[in-house]
């Protein structure tokens, strides 16, 4: 499942290298961050005086809108951040520009999120609580079958981040998507296509949202994206699936590593961990080599149609 690539791996990775491992639902391991770390006093300021500050469990940076989400005041407490978050994301998003190109191409670059609180023990509701495990569903809206890539840094400066899994998408859907209710009937191909007017409605929402309307595009929806809601619900609500450890591994990422993952391929967890950095991106389903991978294609055929891939 994990797939490491040090220094001199990276280096002599060609252009399609990361982003195979990652559509074959792989967790793509860098043992030193990729990209430069934010100052040591800018980490410093991040863990130490921004939870204070705090209005929300984790403070964000959207790039397209140049705004700061998460913080309960204005001033130069929230300017740095904003220079922190936004220098961030320029560097990931450069790293990936250049290691992964054509994957990348016509990506939306979503948020810049640095996440203060201690993951474990948080007693959240389960579709809220990051130690369930789940694959996520949509990326602040609907994806309509684009992927979700997550890159991950963890700033703590003395303990790792812990994460678990059950396997892929593809390994789950195959043991949980009749019991779960996303499965169509054995030997029925359906179309997650939208009809008319869910292709008007998401159009309108999708130019309302390019005018500056923050959440018309989370409310945008189709087929796809509700069956991968619904699977993800399955999933944290189920107190069997979370009990099982079919398939199960824990993985610990060191201070200052990073890693990165197609969150909707690959079932996850964060069973402990804080001050983690997490950048977010939607791939374009179109950029992938190997789309017939992806949920959005799984989906449209019962489980039974799919050999399950190994999941390591």
């Amino acid at each position: 499942m994990l797939e490491t690539f040090d220094a001199a791996r990276l280096k002599s990775a060609g252009a399609t290298a990361l982003s195979d491992a990652l559509e074959q639902g792989r967790i793509v391991y860098f043992p030193e961050s990729p990209v430069a770390l934010p100052t040591p006093g800018d980490a410093a300021f991040l863990r130490e005086e921004l939870p204070a500050l705090l209005k929300r469990k984790n403070v964000s940076y959207y790039p397209e809108a140049q705004r700061l989400v998460g913080l309960a005041s204005e001033g130069a407490s929230a300017e740095r951040t904003h220079r922190i978050l936004r220098e961030h994301s320029l560097r990931v998003t450069e790293f990936l520009t250049q290691a992964m190109p054509g994957f990348v191409k016509d990506w939306s670059v979503g948020t810049s999120s640095f996440r203060p609180l201690q993951e474990k023990g948080r007693q959240l509701k389960p579709h809220a609580s990051n130690e369930l495990v789940h694959v996520d569903a949509g990326a602040y809206g609907a994806t309509h079958g684009d992927r979700i890539l997550r890159f991950f840094i963890n700033l703590h400066p003395t303990e790792e981040r812990r994460w678990a899994t059950r396997g892929t998408f593809e390994a789950l859907y195959q043991q949980y998507g009749a019991t779960a209710g996303v499965a169509p009937e054995p030997g029925v191909e359906r179309s997650l296509s939208p009809g008319l007017a869910g292709r008007m409605y998401s159009g309108l929402l999708q130019g309302a949202s390019r005018l500056g309307v923050r959440m018309a595009r989370v409310v945008d929806t189709s087929p796809y994206d509700r069956l991968m809601r619904r699977f993800h619900n399955y999933m944290k609500d189920t107190p069997e699936f979370q009990a099982s450890r079919d398939g199960y591994e824990e993985f610990g990422f060191p201070p200052f590593s990073a890693w990165m993952v197609l969150t909707d391929g690959v079932s996850h967890a964060c069973l402990s961990g804080q001050y983690a950095l997490v950048d977010t991106f939607l791939i374009r389903l179109s950029s992938c080599r190997h789309a017939e991978m992806s949920p959005y294609h799984l989906l449209r055929r019962a489980p039974a149609e799919h050999p399950a891939r190994a999941a390591a």
